[in-house]
């Protein structure tokens, strides 16, 4: 299983798993066959970011503007001879671009948008441009869902990858297989095959469908669904509503993946469903299972048949569905269960996922992107399971759009429960990742276990003060946290 589908201008054929073979017609857009000149709004950003370098690969030019440039994407933009402004100044219409790519972080009031506007110069949104100008004739594997976006993308990218695939991919994160983010295809040959994280937020501020119906996904993963980005939908149903849309766009010859143990995806297919879908993980007659071993590895089912084991060290439920939700997607490239589950064995993970900073004094700290509350019971539960009754010491920044609202305050004890002690911090006063709500107040259920801080000096202090040989120390936020990891080790060290 190591050929991809070979290329061919106007139109292929696939022999899905299923053995049937469809004849699909790539559509020839003007769009797609001349380069230009574009230049983003927002360019710093991971997604717009990842956008630039697969523009710049593909043959366009790209210039671009954030209102905080700095490394580490900064450089890595400068490496690929993208030019980078400082700031939002009107006088960037001189640029003269063909278009101008504008990211999610744009609203109206920014000077060189307003200035966009009332010259009435062209302009798109980055996940549409990103549809019609790399995705357009790709066999794209989207990856939808609450949580796992990064890791189950990053899984089924370097699944493809081993097979001989080489295929481009756009993932929030780092993978630490490849050690980039973003790129057209492999080294090897141009693929038809790319793999996208694809997010239910909001496309761009003249725009609120979610990005992932710009994507065009013949296979799409629905990995779960939870209420979340409390600051763009007002209830579970919305989001729901959003899925339902990203279904309407999968082709008759695509697939769907769909978490059986979600109540909520159940209700999106219910709404109408155009593809073939298989479940996974759970509820009526899944067509895909597993058995999990007390090591953290697990069997693989489908329909029942043993498929193989996967053998690794990744911890969590939530990562042993994050897989066979990949292993699914692969078959329908064709990509034999088997090879994925060898693959899998190899599986470095992402970077900020579970991922190791350092241990001084027998004392671990690992950095994690959890910040819903479910993310974070299940990064807490899989590392319990791993180290069995040493103790872990919680650290977690809720600074999310939505945690930062508060709407999932209620939450936190519960996921923080399996944790031996709990530090919070929120910052105050004025800062964009100051909370709107006490923290201690939040936490408070939790009792005596649980301190909460606004000076990050103070709670790296108190946690190593309280740090003992063996402990395990869980930072978790999808934001920096003023550099905590290195600071405790740091003052670990002293």
């Amino acid at each position: 299983m190591r050929n991809a589908v070979g290329r061919v201008k106007s139109l292929f054929s696939i022999r899905g798993s299923s053995g049937h073979q469809h004849s699909c017609m790539l559509l020839s857009r003007s769009t797609s066959n001349f380069t230009m000149h574009i230049h983003i709004l927002g360019i710093c950003g991971t997604f717009m970011g990842g956008l630039a370098v697969l523009a710049k690969e593909a043959g366009h030019k790209v210039t671009g503007c954030d209102a905080n440039v700095y490394p580490p994407m900064s450089t890595q933009l400068e490496a690929q001879s993208i030019e980078l402004i400082e700031g939002f100044s009107p006088d960037q219409i001189n640029v003269n671009p063909d278009l101008f790519v504008i990211g999610n972080v744009v609203s109206r009031g920014n000077p060189l948008m307003e200035a966009i506007l009332n010259r009435g110069l062209p302009y798109t949104s980055g996940p549409q441009w990103m549809g019609e100008h790399i995705l357009y004739n790709k066999w794209v594997l989207a990856v939808a869902g609450t949580h796992g976006k990064t890791t189950t993308s990053s899984m089924l990218a370097w699944i493809l990858e081993d097979a001989g695939y080489h295929p481009g991919f756009l993932i929030g994160g780092v993978p630490m297989n490849f050690g980039i983010s973003a790129r057209l295809s492999g080294n090897v040959t141009d693929s038809d095959f790319f793999v996208i994280e694809a997010d239910e937020y909001d496309t761009a501020f003249f725009d609120k469908r979610s990005k992932f119906v710009h994507y065009h996904a013949k296979t799409a993963i629905l990995n779960n669904l939870e209420y979340d980005h409390a600051d763009i939908f007002p209830n579970l149903a919305a989001i729901e509503t959003q899925f339902h849309h990203l279904v309407r766009t999968v082709p008759g010859v695509g697939r769907l993946i769909v978490n059986g143990t979600e109540d909520s995806l159940r209700r999106v297919v219910e709404r109408g469903c155009w593809s073939e879908h298989e479940w996974f993980g759970g509820g009526e007659h899944p067509e895909w299972t597993m058995r999990t071993h007390d090591d953290g590895g697990f069997d693989v089912f489908y329909k029942g048949a043993a498929q193989g084991t996967v053998e690794w060290e990744l911890t969590g439920e939530h990562n042993r569905l994050n897989a066979l939700a990949a292993i699914a997607a692969a078959r329908h490239v064709g990509i034999v269960p088997a090879q994925a589950i060898e693959s899998l064995a190899k599986f470095e993970n992402v970077k900020r996922r579970m991922e190791l900073r350092g241990v001084v004094n027998n004392i671990a700290v690992y950095d994690d992107f959890a910040h819903h509350p479910t993310a974070i019971a299940t990064t807490v539960a899989g590392l319990r399971k791993k180290i069995g009754g040493a103790r872990i010491l919680a650290v977690l920044e809720p600074r999310s759009n939505t945690m930062k609202l508060g709407t999932m305050k209620e939450a936190l004890p519960g996921s923080l429960s399996d944790a031996d002690l709990v530090f919070g911090y929120g910052a105050k006063g004025a800062s964009k990742d100051a909370l709107g709500w006490n923290l201690g107040e939040a936490l408070a259920p939790l009792g005596a276990k649980a301190e909460a801080f606004d000076d990050l000096h103070a709670l790296v202090q108190a946690i190593v003060r309280a740090a003992q040989p063996s402990d395990q120390i869980l930072v978790m936020s999808n934001g920096g946290f003023g550099g905590v990891h290195q600071k405790i080790l740091d003052a670990l060290s002293a």
